[in-house]
């Protein structure tokens, strides 16, 4: 019986591909994805049937990819980062459980480096205690709604993940984050914003909360806000998760 694969293809470079991720797409047919997430795989493509499509078709390309497997072809769908973390794994297992069992597709999803995960590491260490993940796009989710999860993050002190940060339409809704948090942060507080992690072009910048809003931030930007620990030592965020050091030894419950 066909397959359908989701796959998360990581930050972007190959190198941060997970192996399990590189063979559902070599043993794959058929390739379906963000015309920009395909591009970054075309090593691996080559010889597929390819099911491109533009950013807000993402319903489109995701049945016709069900539908090329219920043809009988092996498919995988694609999507940077993790495609369980604001990818197409919801929508293709939403399609595929829909169908009746007896024609119902074998399906898995695959798991990929996120795009919060690569930041961090670039970062250095923000992610060591707890840390709530922030969508600022407002396509799918009210913007009062956004607004209220992120000052409940800030209040419960998480490290704060903010992805789409910022685009040509959304101009403002940084801003008024940063209002919000400094309401409940210092202004000291380090944030980190990395771009085009793991990519060409990639960039690293660390700020303060009050001064982050005037660094170039972009859809390709990860932005991470420490929380009342998190502190900078020779350009790297360090959030403390609270072990002991003794003697160079470090001691733990």
């Amino acid at each position: 019986m066909a397959k359908i694969s989701v796959v998360g293809i990581g930050a972007g470079s190959l190198d941060e591909m997970t192996p399990r991720a590189r063979r559902a797409i070599e043993s794959a047919e058929v390739v379906a994805g963000y015309n920009t997430y395909i591009k970054l795989i075309e090593p691996l493509t080559v010889g597929k049937k390819i099911i491109g499509r533009a950013m807000m078709q993402e319903v489109e390309r995701c049945q016709l990819a069900v539908e090329e497997t219920l043809n009988g072809r092996n498919v995988v769908v694609v999507s940077s980062g993790d495609a369980g973390i604001y990818g197409m794994a919801g929508l293709v297992v939403e399609m595929i459980l829909d169908l009746p069992d007896d024609t119902r597709p074998q399906f898995e999803i695959v798991a990929g480096i996120s795009a919060v995960n690569a930041a961090a590491a670039i970062l250095g260490a923000p992610l060591m205690h707890d840390f709530a993940v922030v969508s600022l796009s407002d396509l799918m989710t009210p913007w009062d709604l956004i607004r209220k999860r992120i000052r409940c993050a800030g209040e419960g002190d998480f490290v704060i993940a903010l992805y789409n940060p910022k685009s040509k339409r959304r101009v403002t809704q940084l801003d008024e984050v940063q209002r919000i948090l400094l309401d409940l942060r210092k202004p000291t507080t380090p944030v980190g914003i990395v771009t085009n992690a793991g990519r060409d072009g990639q960039t690293k910048i660390i700020s303060t909360l009050e001064n982050f809003t005037r660094e170039e931030v972009n859809m390709f930007s990860l932005v991470l806000i420490g929380n009342s620990q998190t502190f900078v030592k020779s350009g790297f965020m360090i959030t403390p998760r609270g072990y002991k050091l003794d003697g160079g030894k470090s001691s733990c419950d």
